[in-house]
C-alpha cells in the first residue's frame, strides 16, 4: 500500500520509472508522448545529457549554500544570463523554486517598494478572471480561477479581478479585435480610479493564459494599453510568464511579442525543463534600487533561494536552448502543430476554437459552434479525455470550466521544444481518436 498523499485519493496512476526524449515509460514499458511537457514544464525532454551533468557537477562541486550567508557561481551565472536576454529595465533576479514563490515574491516585492518610494496606502492589487497565477494563498488570491479558489476564499486577501482579453467567447459581433482590446484593457483604468488612483500597487496578468483558458493571446495591442495605464497610475506591472515564458510561445520571454516590458516578471516551469525545481522574478532597476537605497532588505526570502545545483541547471537549460537556436524551432514547430490541429479539427462538430502562440495551444471544445455554447459541465468531459488520450499513449491537459471556472472545457498542449514533426502529427492523431472516442 502506498504511503504517498496523491493529488487525486480516487484515483490510480501508473508508475513512472523512465524517460526518452519526449516520451515517458511506465513499469509495464508503456511510452507517453509527453504532449503537455507535465504542465509545460519538460521543455526539452526528459534525456538531456547536458543537464544531467550539470546537476552531477554541481553536486559533486558544491549542493547547498544558504542565501543568508553566501552567493554560489551557478546562481551569479544564471541571473546574467537571465538579464542579459530580459526585455526592459529588468536587472534584478530573485531565484526561487517554483512559480508560485515567483508570484509571491513579486506581490510582496510591490508592496515594499511602494513603502520604500514613500506611497504606503498602496495596497490593492489588480488581475483578471479565469488567471491562473499559483496556489499558495497570495498566488491564489491574485488567480482569477472560481474553482481553484473556492474553498480558500475565507482565507484569501482581497484581490480585484477585470475581463480577460478572451477574444473568442467575449469579443460582441459588432466589435474589431482591436476595439475589443483597448475595451477590455480600458477596464483596468475604470478599476483603478473605482479604487482609487493612489491606492493600487500592481496590474498582475499572464501575457498568454495558460491552464484556465487554454493557450489564450491577447489580441493585438492590448498590453501596449495595459502598460500606458499602469504608467498614468503610478502600477506596478506583473507579468506571470510561469508557464508562457521560456521560450514556450516562441520568444524567450512571453512579453517580447507583445513589445513591451514590465516591472516585474516572473518565470519558472521552463527555467528548469522539469531537472530541478526553480523559478525566479526579475525586476527592474527602478525597483531594487528603491529598496536598496531605502532599508536595504528586502523582507521576504526561503530556504532554498538560489539552490547552487537548481542555478546550474537553469544555466544549462538556457543555453541548450540558445546554442541549439530552439527558440525558432519553437516558432516553426509551433506553425506546424497548429497547421495539423487546423487539418484535424478545423471542422471538428465539437471542437470550436484552436489558438495559442509557438508550441502552446488550445482547443476549446464546445457542444455548439454557432452559439459557441459549451457542454454541460456534469458531463466530465475534460476528466474523459484526459483518461482516454493516456490510453492512446498521449499525456496532454484537458481542463474544465475554460469559461467561468465552472463551464466549459478546453485541451492544453505543450509538447517539448525538440519535438519532431513526426513527433507531433502521432500526438494529434492519438488526440484525435480521444476526441472521437469520449464525444
Amino acid at each position: 500500500m502506498s504511503h504517498i498523499f496523491p493529488r487525486h485519493c480516487k484515483s490510480e496512476f501508473p508508475k513512472a520509472v523512465g524517460g526518452d526524449g519526449c516520451f515517458l515509460i511506465d513499469e509495464n514499458g508503456k511510452r507517453y508522448f509527453d504532449g503537455s511537457g507535465g504542465a509545460a514544464v519538460s521543455c526539452l525532454g526528459h534525456s538531456n545529457q547536458r543537464i544531467i551533468q550539470a546537476i552531477k557537477d554541481q553536486a559533486e562541486t558544491l549542493a547547498y549554500a544558504h542565501t543568508g550567508f553566501f552567493t554560489s557561481e551557478p546562481a551569479e551565472q544564471l541571473a546574467e544570463l537571465l538579464v542579459s536576454h530580459a526585455p526592459g529595465d529588468l536587472d534584478r533576479v530573485y531565484l526561487v523554486s517554483g512559480g508560485s514563490e515567483a508570484v509571491e515574491a513579486a506581490l510582496k516585492l510591490a508592496r515594499q517598494f511602494h513603502i520604500e518610494n514613500g506611497e504606503p496606502d498602496r495596497k490593492h492589487v489588480i488581475a483578471r478572471r479565469q488567471s491562473y497565477h499559483g496556489n499558495t494563498l497570495g498566488a491564489l488570491a491574485a488567480g482569477g480561477n472560481a474553482w481553484r479558489r473556492q474553498q480558500f476564499a475565507p482565507l484569501l486577501i482581497d484581490v480585484s479581478h477585470i475581463a480577460p482579453c478572451y477574444e473568442y467567447a467575449e469579443r460582441s459581433a459588432n466589435e474589431s479585435p482591436e476595439e475589443y482590446g483597448m475595451r477590455v484593457a480600458n477596464e483596468l483604468e475604470e478599476e483603478i480610479l473605482r479604487l482609487g488612483a493612489d491606492n493600487v500597487m500592481a496590474f498582475l496578468a499572464e501575457p498568454v493564459v495558460g491552464a484556465t483558458l487554454g493557450a489564450v493571446p491577447s489580441v493585438e495591442g492590448y498590453f501596449k494599453r495595459i502598460r500606458e495605464i499602469c504608467d498614468q497610475y503610478g502600477v506596478l506591472l506583473i507579468l506571470d510568464e510561469v508557464m508562457c515564458g521560456m521560450g514556450r510561445t516562441g520568444h524567450l520571454f512571453a512579453c517580447d511579442a507583445e513589445e513591451i516590458a514590465p516591472d516585474i516578471l516572473c518565470i519558472a516551469k521552463g527555467l528548469g525543463a522539469g531537472y530541478q525545481p526553480i523559478g525566479a522574478m526579475l525586476c527592474s532597476s527602478k525597483i531594487y534600487e528603491a529598496v536598496a537605497s531605502g532599508t536595504g532588505f528586502f523582507q521576504h526570502g526561503h530556504t532554498y533561494l538560489g539552490h547552487p545545483i537548481a542555478a546550474a541547471v537553469g544555466c544549462a537549460v538556457l543555453n541548450e536552448m540558445l546554442d541549439h537556436d530552439l527558440i525558432a524551432q519553437v516558432q516553426k514547430r509551433g506553425a506546424f502543430l497548429q497547421d495539423q490541429l487546423i487539418q484535424k479539427f478545423g471542422n471538428h462538430r465539437y471542437i470550436g476554437d484552436i489558438r495559442g502562440r509557438g508550441l502552446f495551444r488550445g482547443l476549446e471544445i464546445v457542444e455548439d459552434r454557432d452559439t459557441k455554447a459549451p457542454f454541460d459541465p456534469g458531463l466530465g468531459l475534460a476528466g474523459k479525455l484526459k483518461k482516454a488520450a493516456f490510453a492512446e499513449g498521449l499525456a496532454c491537459y484537458p481542463m474544465p470550466g475554460t469559461r467561468d471556472g465552472h463551464v466549459g472545457d478546453h485541451i492544453l498542449l505543450a509538447p517539448p521544444f525538440i519535438a519532431t514533426e513526426s513527433e507531433l502529427e502521432d500526438a494529434v492523431e492519438s488526440l484525435v481518436r480521444a476526441v472521437d472516442t469520449v464525444i
